[in-house]
């Protein structure tokens, strides 16, 4: 049977480059980095380079990089340190956020006695910037902004720079989950001035269980984890050193051919709509992802005029690798909390699938998918 994945926003597969990395690695470089002999010093040293090199890519210092266990960790700790430590006293996010932000805001909210905002989704899935502004006015309390850059459900790039801007005017902290940009987009942190950030590897061809979070110069950081003091005694554990050289790996490789990549997957993404639309003009498509700016490359949104509980599992019997919401919540029965902001009534009982693609997608992977999505619609 044929094999087709599109489900790149839920992992991707590694690179071969990076698998000889890590190989290499295992068999060559197995001291702790906290070890002061030469098999200690050997790994500490590549884990350092590593951070130099991941901070260069993003035009940021490597004091500013904290790796951690991929970016569900990074989000609590960013969003943990901003209450406990720096002070936070109110968190406007949204109601489309990864659940990695929006559980802790609401632990948080429990357990800290934290104000939280939401902004106003508009129904295209963007982010209301003058609810945003407003919000922003309303109280002088200590406020942290947390807004995604890419939706991981449909794809809605948001203004980084307009909410960065935003929140300098009104002295607010912005963190960005990037986990569905990195990889992906250019992210350079001195033209763009976000406060915290994070990554995953496995989002663009490295590990699973290996990321980082970016703090900007200047904050202290109080770990969640104790009893070790790695990372400057921001995260306490062993590094995940080849890991952590899986991810520098992936992140160079992703980096040389960003320009290109994107060119390609947005002109796939952009064949795959015109083929759906031949099979039924009525199909539309969730949020922006339809759109070359407004939307990522590496998603598309699917809204299936029909009604086909058995649909994933139709394709997944075809080889078709995909995923009707996020891969996060694939054991939930409650459907996805994005499309369920935004839809419109009328579509509600449409079948949605989520599309998602890599640089190692290809035209006949999209004519696999087209020919069999003719027999299931």
């Amino acid at each position: 049977m044929k094999k087709i994945y599109l489900d790149n926003a839920a992992t991707t597969p590694i690179a071969k480059e990076v698998i000889d990395v890590m190989q290499e690695s295992m068999s060559e470089n197995f001291g702790n980095p906290s070890s002061t002999h030469q098999f200690g010093r050997k790994a500490k040293n590549l884990v350092e380079t590593a951070r130099k090199n991941i901070a260069n890519l993003l035009n940021a210092s490597a004091a500013e990089i904290i790796f951690t266990a991929g970016g569900t960790e990074a989000d609590n700790l960013i969003l943990h340190n901003a209450v406990t430590n720096l002070g936070v006293k109110r968190i406007i996010t949204s109601k489309i956020e990864h659940h990695a932000v929006l559980h802790t805001v609401a632990f948080l909210k429990d357990t800290c006695n934290i104000e939280v905002d939401f902004v106003n989704v508009l129904p295209s899935g963007d982010i209301s910037l003058e609810h945003l502004e407003d919000l922003l006015k309303k109280t002088n309390k200590k406020t942290l902004v947390s807004l995604m850059y890419i939706n991981n459900e449909i794809g809605n790039i948001l203004p980084l720079k307009q909410v960065c801007d935003l929140c300098n005017t009104y002295n607010a902290l912005f963190h960005s989950d990037t986990v569905q940009a990195v990889g992906h987009y250019t992210i350079n942190l001195q033209e763009t001035p976000i406060d915290f950030m994070v990554a995953s590897a496995h989002k663009f061809h490295g590990p699973k269980g290996v990321g980082f979070a970016y703090f900007k110069k200047g904050f202290g950081i109080q770990p969640m984890f104790h009893g070790g003091d790695q990372e400057k005694g921001a995260r306490s554990s062993t590094e995940n050193v080849h890991g952590i050289l899986g991810m520098e790996k992936a992140f160079v490789l992703a980096s040389n051919t960003l320009e290109k990549d994107k060119l390609t997957m947005n002109s796939l993404k952009h064949y795959f709509i015109d083929q759906l639309l031949a099979i039924n003009s009525s199909i539309s498509f969730n949020g922006q992802s339809a759109s070359n700016e407004n939307s990522s490359c590496t998603i598309l949104n699917v809204s299936l005029p029909v009604k086909n509980e058995l649909l994933l599992f139709n394709l997944d019997l075809y080889g078709i690798a995909v995923s009707g919401g996020s891969a996060c919540q694939s054991g939930s029965s409650t459907g996805s909390h994005v499309l369920s902001e935004i839809t419109n009534p009328e579509k509600e009982g449409y079948t949605s699938v989520r599309f998602s693609f890599s640089r190692y997608s290809s035209k006949e992977d999209i004519d696999y998918v087209i020919k069999q999505l003719k027999k299931l619609i």
